[in-house]
């Protein structure tokens, strides 16, 4: 991209409840949907930092970004179990913010899903996409497994414990990795 995704602006207009950037946007959707955000960054800790607490969240560093997302997931989910919760909402800064209707949507569903449903994973078009919910079970999953996986594999492994939701938000499969990439999510109709 050649700068941080989750500094990106984003307008309100497009479907997401909050204005000023990727990472704005997307906490004002989880947080009408949960009772906590934690952030995990990187070496941008610092940029992030005042977006984070103005929002009322909390930011924790991976001081080794170079071992991958799964690692930052890992830290990630360790920190909401050492805060005391069974389940989270997880979320990737290079996704375009998703409407708080659709993150209230899996929400539900995972709350009205059975014992064996570690995770509720959104679907658009045939394409599995972000934010995940998951429960205490996947959350362990992940933790026990080694960093040269990845949380596709562990839900892959998991398949038989893993929901997929259909949703009316094409943003969920959206990966935003190239400046051409963000310009057509910008310029592209309201969804």
């Amino acid at each position: 991209m050649g700068r941080d995704k989750a500094l990106l602006p984003w307008p309100a207009s497009h479907g997401a409840t909050g204005t000023g950037t990727f990472l704005t946007a997307t906490i004002q959707a989880l947080r009408e949907n949960t009772d906590m955000i934690i952030v995990v960054a990187g070496k941008n800790t610092a940029a992030l930092e005042p977006i984070v607490y103005a929002q009322g969240g909390f930011i924790i560093t991976n001081t080794a970004p170079e071992l991958g997302q799964f690692s930052s997931l890992k830290l990630g989910i360790q920190d909401v179990l050492n805060r005391g919760r069974d389940a989270a909402i997880v979320t990737l800064v290079d996704k375009a913010p998703v409407a708080s209707a659709t993150v209230a949507g899996l929400r539900q569903e995972y709350m009205v899903s059975t014992d064996d449903v570690w995770a509720v994973v959104p679907e658009y078009e045939g394409d599995h996409g972000h934010p995940i919910v998951v429960g205490r079970e996947m959350m362990s999953a992940f933790l026990h497994t080694p960093l040269t996986a990845t949380a596709r594999d562990v839900m892959h492994a998991n398949e038989k414990h893993v929901r997929y939701v259909r949703v009316n938000d094409p943003h969920v499969t959206l990966n935003i990795n190239t400046p051409e990439d963000y310009e057509r999510l910008i310029t592209a109709p309201t969804h």
